[in-house]
Parts: structure tokens; C-alpha cells; sequence
């Protein structure tokens, strides 16, 4: 952990809502938006954020799983994110996700021609600027979370011990 944080507080709310609320505030709110207001598919919408997650190291962001009317991911998505070039457990859409954010975060200059053409094939330019913003904000509030320590001291979804996964 990175930064102190009061005894007793929750170290995401101290630290997002506390410490900055002129931004942490506003961060937080595009954050939850993005769940919110997505028109994304489900499983393009985990490709993509899970492997972000993957990239960050947050160990928060590792163990949550997107719930939409009842409804997550299988167990094994989180792997076959990994395999993305080669798993048969991905649709065309889904596989363009996670290489999008893969890409997005790692090789963002090389973003080609080839590409942008594949893209277009399956996203229409609404579903492109949407998944580049939430591709966007998990990658920079899972990268701040994960650098401050934040991640490996707050609630994990599934109820687990964020030193469970060191």
C-alpha cells in the first residue's frame, strides 16, 4: 500500500472520495457509467476489461465479474481472455475486444490500417468510441488502483483475501 489510509476507512472511498474529490469524484462516476450505460455485449465487454485487468496486475479488477440481469460470464472466460488469439471460445466481436484493449494499451501507435478495417467489419463507429472509453477508464483507474495499492486492500467480489491471488 502506498498510501495511508485512516484506520477503519475504506481505502477506495477515502482515497476517490477524500483525498481528491474534485476528481476521485467525477473519476468515480465515469467509472460507474461505464457499467451503466454500456450498449456492449457482455462477453465483448469482459473480453475487453478482462484483459485490461490482465495488463494492469489489479488484483480487484481480476476478480470482478460484470453481472447483467443475472447473467456473468462463464468461469473459464478469464482464460480463454489470455488465449484471445486462439481460443474457440470467442465470436469474431469478442476476440476484437480483448485484442482492441490489448492493443489499446500496449501498442496504441500501431493500431493499423488492417486493423481499423476488421473493426469496422463488426463495430459500428458508436460501439468503437464506447469501447475505447471504457477500455480507457479501466485502464487508467485499474493502473492507479493497482500502482497505490489500492487493489490488494479492498473488498474483492468474490469474497476472497486480495492476498489469496499473490
Amino acid at each position: 500500500m502506498r498510501i495511508d489510509i485512516p484506520d477503519g476507512r475504506d481505502a477506495i472511498e477515502y482515497v476517490w472520495g477524500e483525498m481528491v474529490p474534485g476528481i476521485g469524484v467525477a473519476a468515480s462516476k465515469l467509472s460507474l457509467a461505464v457499467y451503466a450505460h454500456t450498449t456492449l455485449g457482455l462477453r465483448e465487454f469482459e473480453a475487453a476489461r478482462l484483459r485490461i485487468a490482465q495488463i494492469n496486475g489489479c488484483v480487484f479488477c481480476l476478480d470482478w465479474r460484470t453481472e447483467r440481469d443475472g447473467q456473468k460470464v462463464e468461469e473459464e472466460f478469464a482464460d480463454a481472455v489470455t488465449r484471445w488469439r486462439t481460443t474457440d471460445a470467442f465470436d469474431d466481436r469478442t476476440r476484437l475486444a480483448a485484442e482492441y484493449a490489448e492493443r489499446y494499451a500496449l501498442d496504441h501507435h500501431n493500431l493499423d490500417d488492417e486493423f481499423w478495417t476488421r473493426m469496422t467489419a463488426h463495430y459500428s463507429q458508436v460501439e468503437i468510441v464506447e469501447l475505447s472509453m471504457c477500455i480507457g477508464s479501466w485502464l487508467a483507474f485499474g493502473r492507479l488502483n493497482h500502482v497505490l495499492g489500492l487493489d490488494t486492500v479492498c473488498m474483492l467480489p468474490s469474497g476472497r483475501s486480495p492476498s489469496d491471488r499473490r
